[in-house]
């Protein structure tokens, strides 16, 4: 049984007894070789036929080697162009390889030359289709992911707009009652209505930080050096109402500067000084500390300690998963949403984010982001 050719090879040159040895020897070697003394010829034929390799004398009548190339990119542009040239035109050679040919062989030619350069050729050609079917991939995953992105957004705003108007009933209702007919209720007919007004209230929250999340994918970043301490200021001073008349010490070291969007930047700042001022509600003597890590030239650690409730490191993989809790609702409140975006945010960035915990003993949270 015969084997396949190694490959097409389309070889132009317009002395007919060079030409017809040149295929005579690459057929030999088990190339498929078709030769042309004609430029012109050589370009009808590769509109009829499929060749890989273009083998084409630079001095021609009529054409040269240089345009008889560029026409026969036109007509496959995967063709790959090898000039064969004699000794004293290896510069013009080498201008060929500027205008698209992948190298050149002197002449007379010696096949021992001339093999490695087409195995050499076969082999780029072959990564270039290879690197074009996977540019090809990836711009139709990333139109269909771009396509699932639109939908989901469509379904999150969907969803939240239809949940909305029922709370809204229901919230509205049960303030009517409370307001209206409070006094007809006796203490356990009021508690079930702070009970729902209470509920409708966490399902709100839900929402919006549902929708939170869905809005950070879609989010353009607005990178620049960010002054580390003014935006944890910012955020205490925002936190400030949720731990009025505690005692807790919270303490800021110096954190530099830091490349990022700092609205973006806010919010990872907020959730994780919020769920440390959270999670220290039941702690004598609370403290948070924020504080910054000797790092590599490209990237800073930050940290978020806190003295508080902790938690146990066997379920830390669940920690950055949306809706994933590790205390109960009754213990301290929460969605499971905020750490999710924590991690959103500072991926974002090209950072990482990660947490190191005790049970009863605390929790650290730490995070990178791009030095300015």
């Amino acid at each position: 049984m015969l084997s396949a050719p190694l490959a097409s090879v389309l070889i132009v040159d317009d002395e007919v007894a060079q030409m017809q040895a040149l295929c005579d020897s690459l057929r030999a070697t088990g190339y498929r070789a078709t030769g042309f003394t004609e430029p012109d010829a050589a370009l009808a034929a590769l509109a009829n036929e499929h060749f890989e390799v273009l083998l084409s004398d630079l001095h021609m009548p009529g054409r040269d080697g240089i345009s008889l190339l560029q026409e026969a990119m036109k007509i496959d542009p995967d063709i790959v162009g090898i000039i064969m040239t004699g000794q004293g035109t290896i510069d013009t050679a080498i201008g060929a390889m500027k205008s698209g040919a992948f190298d050149y062989v002197l002449k007379p030619f010696r096949l021992n030359a001339i093999l490695p350069v087409l195995a050499r050729a076969l082999s780029v050609r072959e990564l270039r289709l290879q690197n074009a079917q996977l540019v090809q991939s990836i711009q139709v995953r990333s139109a269909e992911l771009e396509a699932a992105n639109k939908q989901l957004d469509a379904f999150v705003h969907s969803v939240s707009h239809d949940l909305r108007a029922p709370l809204r009933g229901v919230t509205g209702i049960a303030n009517i009652l409370e307001e209206d007919f409070g006094d007809r209720l006796d203490d356990g007919g009021k508690r079930l209505v702070r009970a729902i007004g209470a509920g409708c209230g966490k399902m709100a929250q839900l929402i919006e930080d549902m929708l939170a999340f869905s809005r950070l994918g879609r989010q353009p970043l607005a990178t620049r050096p960010v002054l580390m301490n003014e935006l944890v200021d910012q955020a205490l001073a925002e936190l400030r109402p949720t731990h009025e008349g505690r005692a807790i010490q919270v303490s800021v070291g110096e954190l530099g500067t830091a490349r990022a969007d700092p609205a973006l930047l806010k919010q990872v700042l907020l959730n994780l000084l919020g769920n440390a001022i959270k999670f220290t509600g039941r702690t004598e003597g609370a403290s948070v500390l924020v504080g910054s890590l000797p790092n590599c030239a490209q990237s800073i650690t930050y940290f978020v300690k806190d003295n508080g409730a902790g938690f146990d490191m066997r379920h830390a993989e669940k920690l950055f998963g949306v809706f994933e809790r590790l205390h109960r609702q009754e213990e301290f409140e929460g969605t499971g949403v905020g750490l999710a975006i924590v991690q959103q945010i500072v991926q974002r960035h090209g950072g990482r984010v990660w947490a190191e915990a005790a049970v009863g003993r605390g929790a650290t949270f730490y995070f990178t982001l791009p030095s300015p």
